[in-house]
């Protein structure tokens, strides 16, 4: 998923397109007189593993978490479900887990378009071969924020690297090659709302989604090995990633070749 639809960029001139190798100047801490200002007023989209790793750092159900902290979006170019993380009502539209001196206090586990601020990053995908891709990142550099002024320098892959962005982007890409094939459609090719709903329980509500698949008539329908149960049976991650693959077998007809329709007779 493109950052470049988390950050409202008011500057008219186009970022420059940058590299891994590509190098740039930033640091953030609290000496930094504009420390937290970017966790204010903000529009952030939240990942699948964002959802998961967030949840559980706080100890709550899926249910609980997007209750108390999510707020339910369409993504207008693909028309379909995703979540953004609801802000304080104060007169800053605070992040939640925002501290005036001590920062973030879920760091470890904070979203990914956070770990990779101030750079953005978006996906050139061939038009025929949606699976191939080719990444590209751009700074954001907004008016308020001084950590440009600092004297640390980077390249992209060692910022990546540094913010653990790396297995984020591993898990999440499913579900970025997920609303990149829908954006591919042609807009009269319109989802029920079963179906939005279905992709809204797979990508951020995964107990809900393994209540599906292991208290629902799921695993009498596909003929799944007994080895992929067990793994998608105790971990989260690995029953995300399945759940990408099933929602892209039935709505695009790919990779159905891991849910054979058992035979009945």
């Amino acid at each position: 998923m493109s950052n470049t639809e988390n950050q409202n960029l008011t500057s008219e001139i186009p970022p420059e397109q940058m590299g891994f190798n590509s190098r740039f100047q930033f640091e953030c801490h609290k000496g930094v007189k504009c420390f937290t200002n970017c966790c204010r007023g903000i529009s952030l989209m939240l990942t699948p593993y964002d959802i998961l790793t967030m949840k559980n750092r706080l100890k709550l159900t899926s249910e609980e978490f997007l209750a108390i902290y999510t707020k339910p979006e369409l993504l207008e170019k693909a028309d379909l479900p995703v979540v953004t993380l609801k802000l304080l009502d104060d007169d800053k539209e605070s992040c939640p887990f925002v501290h005036d001196t001590d920062g973030c206090t879920i760091y470890e586990d904070r979203p990914t378009t956070c770990r990779y601020y101030p750079l953005g990053v978006g996906s050139l995908s061939y038009a025929n071969e949606l699976d191939e891709k080719e990444e590209f990142f751009f700074q954001i550099k907004e008016s308020h924020c001084f950590g440009f002024e600092e004297k640390k320098e980077w390249t992209v892959a060692e910022w990546r690297q540094d913010q653990g962005v790396d297995l984020r982007d591993e898990i999440n890409e499913g579900w970025a090659n997920l609303i990149v094939r829908k954006k591919s459609l042609p807009p009269s090719m319109i989802l029920s709302e079963e179906t939005k709903k279905m992709f809204f329980m797979v990508c951020y509500n995964i107990d809900k989604f393994k209540q599906f698949v292991f208290e629902s008539s799921f695993l009498e329908r596909y003929d799944i090995e007994d080895e992929l149960i067990e793994k998608i049976k105790q971990d989260e991650i690995e029953l995300l990633k399945f759940g990408f693959d099933w929602l892209k077998a039935m709505l695009f007809d790919t990779g159905q070749e891991k849910f054979r329709v058992k035979d009945k007779s």
